[in-house]
């Protein structure tokens, strides 16, 4: 199978994990606020979506790597904008919040965006982890 379409799946639950992790810290300041002290900070890391949080952005660090042993760093990392669109629709469905049309507008281009470059995944035959020319693996 083509790298680069086993590397998606991960990059993409990355992503949404990566944009899961930002509710989560919402949720948590907002349970326990946010002070510039010990005591608070402490709080803060022991509430339970704060550690949700750190819980998805340990395991989309995982995904990401694996992903990063697949495929290019330069065809990966312009999926993260996708997180843009993933955090907009889940601050909407989960926290409520409002999202103006022009957000959507410029959400919407974004995926244009990655879309393209999606696109430009070179063949299977290319060498994720060949050296470049010049430089000894």
């Amino acid at each position: 199978m083509n790298p680069y379409l086993k590397a998606l799946p991960l990059i993409l639950a990355g992503v949404l994990l990566n944009a899961f992790a930002q509710i989560a810290m919402k949720k948590a300041v907002t349970a326990v606020g946010m002070e510039w002290s010990l005591g608070p900070l402490v709080r803060l890391f022991l509430q339970p979506w704060m550690l949700t949080c750190l819980a998805c952005y340990a395991v989309s660090v995982v995904l990401w790597a694996a992903a990063m042993n697949l495929v290019t760093v330069n065809f990966a990392y312009p999926f993260l904008a996708l997180g843009f669109v993933a955090g907009a629709l889940m601050s909407r469905l989960i926290l409520g919040e409002q999202v103006p049309p022009l957000r959507w507008l410029a959400l919407a281009i974004i995926v244009v965006g990655v879309g393209l470059q999606a696109f430009t995944a070179p063949d299977h035959s290319d060498s994720v982890n060949k050296a470049p020319a010049g430089a000894e693996k």
